[in-house]
């Protein structure tokens, strides 16, 4: 075998091996992986009342919210601890990828775009996209917005929203916290959000409303739980976790405790 013919066949024994290893390797966050572990890690951004934020009681800070009692059910069902990271919303999705967290609970819509990325459950909440303004403002309707600085969370589908009002001054933000101080200090005309959202933040902004426009709500809506590529056991539990959740009755609860307050 001369030198020519050993580089190739050693070439195409490197190749066949790295197509079959790859052929056998599973998703980064597979369901035996978590089970092994005992935990499983929701990713969020604890900014997102009533889906997800801090509660303070003495000295112990707590994240909860209605995805944190849904994540629950999910750790329940596979018999494993949940541990929560909060991080900002447009980290989620490379956190997921790069294995730091095995399901995104956030409120997140499973857009075409998004699904390139990640795979989604079924739906597990639908909402809608508004506008919040200060009481006293002008604004009342879409093309009142035409110029205006307009607070939106990045990475989210109300920043694909917002980015629909024509000549818009678009600010984009990490938290959506950030956004109502940023309104209620006149850095900003307007907060594109959705409306469970927006409810709860208005219980504390007292001089802030609500605004619906049906020109804002022509993106996708609703909540799915997202995993990394490939997951499609843990897929299936979760949808079960969601269907016996409505078929038990305690989804009605959690929308009852989380949203109807």
């Amino acid at each position: 075998m001369n030198k020519k013919t050993l580089f190739v066949f050693l070439t195409m024994t490197i190749i066949l091996g790295l197509i079959l290893s790859a052929c056998g390797t599973k998703p980064a966050n597979t369901l035996d992986k978590i089970k092994e572990k005992g935990v499983i890690v929701m990713g969020t951004s604890a900014d997102f009342p009533p889906y997800e934020f801090h509660k303070v009681e003495g000295n112990k800070d707590t994240i909860v919210g209605f995805d944190v009692d849904i994540a629950n059910a999910i750790a329940k069902k596979l018999g494993v601890k949940l541990e929560i990271k909060d991080m900002d919303f447009k980290g989620l999705i490379p956190a997921l990828q790069a294995g730091r967290i095995d399901m995104i609970v956030a409120g997140m819509t499973p857009t075409p775009e998004r699904a390139k990325s990640v795979d989604f459950s079924d739906l597990y909440y639908n909402s809608q996209q508004v506008v919040v303004v200060k009481n006293d403002s002008p604004i009342s309707k879409f093309d009142d917005l035409k110029g205006k600085t307009v607070a939106v969370q990045i990475g989210t589908t109300s920043e694909e929203a917002a980015k629909k009002i024509p000549d818009v001054n678009l600010k984009q933000l990490n938290r959506v916290g950030d956004a109502f101080m940023d309104l209620k200090n006149g850095r900003c005309d307007a907060i594109v959000l959705e409306n469970t959202v927006a409810n709860a933040y208005l219980k504390e902004y007292k001089d802030m409303k609500m605004v619906f426009m049906k020109e804002i709500n022509t993106v996708d809506n609703g909540s799915a739980v997202a995993v990394a590529k490939g997951n499609k056991e843990l897929v299936n539990i979760i949808n079960e976790v969601i269907k016996e959740l409505k078929a038990s009755g305690e989804y009605d609860k959690l929308i009852d405790k989380w949203f109807k307050q």
